[in-house]
């Protein structure tokens, strides 16, 4: 009986000890968050790093409200709160607990002050804190902000949270932000060397960053080391570069294709030079707009959706001004191409100037969807999921079309046009009319390319000429009327453009393509596939 009375007060006077120990905590945090407020930059970095190594997880706000500048010092105690201003009054929170602490005056407190070397302290110390989290991308954060960002104070926090990590992604990541802060340490020379190989195998832009940095204070076999990686990620990197140009060209021909395809359907049935083709451009890029405001203000929740929703509007939109453009002008100007060309110039610019009287000459936000924004790593490749959309839509106009080109009778009935006008009218074909609706599937087209082009251009009146030169080169370098011809040309084109900016720069790069594009037409008066036919050969 005496002995189970012992094992109760012992179970007691442990119950009873728990709130102490926190207390004890909670008054050690408290006065280190509280020197926060007092000393220099340096010295107030020094205390960061001390409170991160007690890896409690609780500091993390603390460190947030500091970079956000929304810790303040009450200059009567120089205890130190976590505040958001309210007009003239700051609402306080207790840095320790969160816990409301009322308000306050303006004049009563102080902002402690950062500048970036102390902004960069408390990067490292959030991801060193937030190392053990239980949410898996919150690790993922933290060891790759330790990595960007390698400090010695968190070396021992990071190699507690390897020995404990389970995710394999994860813990190679964290085995590089160690490595990168053993490169700042003074641990041994087969430890720093060790670190070497491990950033090396990274192989990314980054790795690169931290071993440069490192290089400077390096000697002996540890700066061979760093060299010869050093020279060995730069090469690859070099095929990287290329590899970014390639899929920036693909991207910019993609772009090209959406903007250049309609012009070449109408360019090839009709013969016209149709100047006012990238205000069909311009005008889908802001029915774009204006389906996101529609929606922003009275349908929020399918923000997501308004890409797609803004799709079949922009294509009917464009088409009829198209059809009324061709129904009240270009029918009278047949045959007449430097007439039809000053008349679609003039279009242009009385398009260009009521969007301007309508919107303003400014900018318009057109806003990306949550699966267009952000991108992914491919190697030394960063790709965006915008442009990856953009080259899998254009890929999806260009199918569409083929098919209706191929499979429709108003497919068979355009091309009978395009190949032989005369006969294809003989045999009761009603030209005019295919004429019409050719302008119009070509403006259509224009205004879907609009919509794409939003995600990654300014929204302005001057949007559609900056596409509407490099159309025409696409159109006559691949073959006037020749939907293949189109899609290699503009592939082309943007490949070769892209290849060459490095070394030339974009105008030089624009010259010399289009330099290069008049030889070729010498050689090849008809572009890359040339239509067949009659009338044509004719």
């Amino acid at each position: 009986m005496y002995r189970a009375i012992k094992i109760l007060m012992l179970i007691i006077c442990l119950i009873m000890l728990v709130p102490v120990s926190e207390s004890w905590a909670d008054q050690n945090n408290r006065l280190g968050i509280n020197a926060l407020g007092q000393g220099n930059f340096s010295q107030v970095a020094d205390k960061i790093a001390e409170l991160s190594r007690t890896g409690d997880i609780a500091l993390v706000p603390v460190f947030e409200a500091l970079a956000a500048g929304d810790l303040y010092v009450r200059k009567a105690d120089k205890t130190v709160f976590v505040v958001k201003e309210n007009g003239s009054e700051l609402n306080l929170s207790d840095a320790v607990t969160g816990a409301s602490a009322g308000q306050g005056a303006k004049a009563d407190f102080e902002r402690i002050k950062v500048n970036n070397s102390l902004r960069r302290a408390v990067k490292t110390a959030i991801g060193a804190l937030t190392l053990l989290s239980p949410d898996r991308e919150i690790r993922l954060r933290a060891a790759s902000s330790v990595f960007s960002s390698p400090s010695t104070d968190a070396l021992e926090l990071i190699e507690t949270a390897i020995t404990s990590e389970k995710d394999t992604y994860i813990k190679s990541v964290m085995e590089q932000a160690r490595a990168a802060a053993i490169l700042k340490s003074d641990r041994s020379l087969d430890d720093k060397r060790a670190a070497v190989t491990t950033i090396g195998e990274r192989g990314d832009r980054d790795a690169l960053g931290i071993l440069s940095a490192a290089q400077a204070n390096a000697d002996g076999e540890l700066r061979t080391d760093i060299d010869n990686t050093i020279n060995a990620l730069q090469s690859a990197q070099a095929l990287w570069d290329v590899g970014q140009n390639v899929w920036y060209g693909l991207s910019l021909g993609s772009v090209l294709l959406l903007a250049a395809i309609g012009l070449a359907i109408t360019f090839g049935v009709m013969g016209i030079i149709n100047m006012a083709h990238g205000e069909m451009v311009m005008l889908g890029a802001y029915t774009t707009f204006m389906v996101q405001e529609i929606i922003r203000s009275s349908y929020p929740h399918l923000f997501d959706w308004s890409l797609i929703i803004a799709l079949p509007v922009a294509f009917a939109i464009t088409g009829v001004i198209g059809l009324i453009i061709e129904r009240g002008i270009i029918r009278f100007l047949y045959g007449r191409p430097l007439e039809t060309l000053l008349a679609t110039w003039g279009v242009s610019l009385i398009l260009q100037q009521g969007v301007r009287s309508i919107f303003g000459p400014s900018n318009r936000e057109v806003g990306n969807p949550s699966w267009m924004s952000g991108g992914f790593e491919l190697g030394g490749m960063t790709l965006t999921y915008n442009r990856m959309w953009i080259v899998v839509f254009a890929a999806g106009v260009f199918l569409t079309l083929l098919f209706v080109l191929k499979r429709s009778r108003f497919g068979l009935q355009m091309r009978a046009v395009t190949q032989n006008r005369r006969m294809a009218s003989s045999m009761g074909i009603k030209t005019p009319w295919v004429d019409a609706f050719t302008f119009a599937l070509g403006s259509g087209i224009a205004g879907i390319a609009g919509v794409a082009l939003s995600q990654i251009d300014n929204v302005s009146p001057n949007l559609g000429q900056s596409y509407i030169i490099d159309s025409f080169m696409v159109v006559v370098f691949g073959g006037v009327g020749n939907l293949w011809g189109t899609l290699v040309g503009a592939l082309s084109l943007g490949v070769v453009n892209k290849l060459l900016e490095p070394y030339t720069g974009a105008v030089l790069g624009k010259i010399l393509i289009l330099v290069l594009i008049i030889l070729f037409i010498q050689r090849r008066p008809r572009g890359l596939f040339a239509l067949k036919g009659r009338a044509v050969e004719a």
